[in-house]
């Protein structure tokens, strides 16, 4: 996640709470670890039978019934074990670096009762279909995870969050949008990307250019050169909303983009 230097005056982005939330929304690959270790609990990596994050800031989880996360959070004081979830942000395009983001959310793991799990297996499913949640009851257990801090890290920067800030931010509207239109960008139109790329710094000149990211303040370019992984943004000159906005400033981004350089040391 290639970071900019401080000297170099940052264009307009989604603020923190918005790139949380969207990274959120995409819902992508997570994981949990325990915040202490506890007797009889795994404090390795757990990857979930499914996930999802709620507005607020919640975190529904899906274990099998014996899983030791699942043991653990039932004998744990109060009925509620401190947990960490990581969501990570994958390009939609095959990277060497593939993860722009991280979102870290820390709070208080649960069991649900059978008629509560019930119920939010439904509301979730009534969002985000998926057999797995059939299965709640009936040999997987759902948990839920009520935040109480969060943590982002991405090319942005690092920032802390509190839920009230997550739940009120909205997600970027191009988030269901931004995969498809970043590979069809890559696969159909690569003259496109190569027409960009004559506005890189010159020092970033020869390297593979590969479409990023996209969000309503501008596109994200990233640069693979042996020197490293570099991100370049691309701002738009206004704030875009659905497709025919985004089709003018790329039109506009093709003749004279204005640009940030944001560099990575690895």
């Amino acid at each position: 996640m290639p970071e900019a230097p401080t000297s170099v005056r940052r264009p307009p982005a989604p603020n923190p709470a918005e790139r949380a939330k969207t990274i959120a929304t995409r819902n992508g690959p997570a994981t949990i670890m325990p915040t202490v270790e506890r007797a009889g609990c795994d404090v390795e990596r757990v990857t979930p039978v499914l996930h999802h994050v709620h507005h607020s800031g919640s975190v529904t989880i899906l274990l099998p019934d014996e899983h030791p996360m699942v043991q653990a959070s039932r004998q744990a004081q109060r009925g509620e074990l401190a947990v960490m979830v990581e969501l990570a942000d994958h390009a939609p395009v095959p990277l060497r670096e593939p993860i722009r983001g991280l979102l870290w959310i820390t709070g208080w793991l649960r069991p649900l009762t059978a008629v509560s799990a019930r119920a939010r297996a439904i509301a979730i499913a009534a969002e985000r279909p998926d057999y797995r949640l059939l299965d709640v009851g009936h040999g997987v257990t759902l948990l839920r995870l009520t935040p109480a801090s969060l943590v982002l890290a991405d090319a942005e920067g690092t920032h802390s969050l509190r839920p009230h800030m997550f739940s009120a931010a909205p997600p970027d509207p191009f988030h269901n949008y931004e995969a498809e239109w970043l590979r069809h960008l890559e696969s159909d139109h690569p003259d496109v990307v190569g027409q960009l790329a004559r506005h890189l710094p010159p020092e970033l000149h020869g390297g593979r250019i590969r479409p990023l990211g996209l969000d309503r303040f501008g596109l994200r370019l990233r640069v693979e050169s042996a020197t490293g992984d570099h991100d370049v943004r691309l701002a738009f000159s206004r704030t875009v909303e659905g497709p025919p906005q985004l089709a003018a400033e790329l039109r506009r981004l093709l003749g004279c983009p204005f640009l940030h350089h944001q560099h990575s040391s690895g």
